[in-house]
């Protein structure tokens, strides 16, 4: 009834603090050699979470776009024909350009030495949802697990938790039933 937003879709890494190390902590760039982690999250037009990876702090997030578009694969259903793919100034390289050529998707990317506020892209989906992973569960602002394995549970549980107040936000706007509350929850 709802459906997915898979002609647009947009990635983005997140750098978190990981305290403890683990398996996925090296240091990060930009928190002062402080340990930490890289989620790369991929969304559909809506915001959505479709999949993510975890990485250590210091990847940079080209390295990281391949094995996050090929979480698409996951799902038992055909993709549009043409999926455009949204990005940020740091993944405006050839190398994405060949990679999303090859994958055949078309892209927006964000020109390095632009400000952002002039590129107005559909990239702000990805953000969001970043910013909810990190502002609703605290275990995944500050990483205190060491395994990888146990990092992707909890995400994984965080983007059921996200999708399943999405969808429940959607529903609210488009549908209409006899037993449905006078306001929203």
């Amino acid at each position: 009834m709802i459906g997915l937003q898979l002609e647009d879709v947009a990635v983005d890494g997140c750098i978190t603090k990981a305290p403890c190390g683990g398996e996925a902590a090296r240091r990060s760039p930009v928190d002062r050699g402080i340990q930490g982690t890289k989620r790369s999250v991929l969304v559909d037009g809506a915001g959505t979470t479709l999949g993510t990876v975890v990485a250590a702090a210091n990847r940079h997030d080209s390295p990281l776009l391949r094995p996050t578009m090929e979480t698409l694969s996951q799902f038992g259903f055909e993709l549009p024909e043409r999926i455009t793919v949204h990005l940020d100034a740091g993944d405006d390289s050839g190398a994405t350009r060949e990679l999303l050529a090859e994958l055949g998707c078309k892209h927006q990317i964000a020109v390095k030495g632009v400000p952002g506020p002039i590129q107005n892209t559909a990239r702000w989906v990805v953000e969001r949802t970043n910013s909810w992973h990190n502002r609703g569960f605290k275990k995944l602002a500050v990483c205190i697990e060491k395994r990888i394995r146990v990092i992707e549970a909890f995400i994984g549980l965080a983007n059921a938790i996200i999708v399943t107040r999405r969808l429940l936000r959607e529903a609210w706007i488009r549908q209409r039933w006899d037993t449905r509350p006078p306001r929203r929850p």
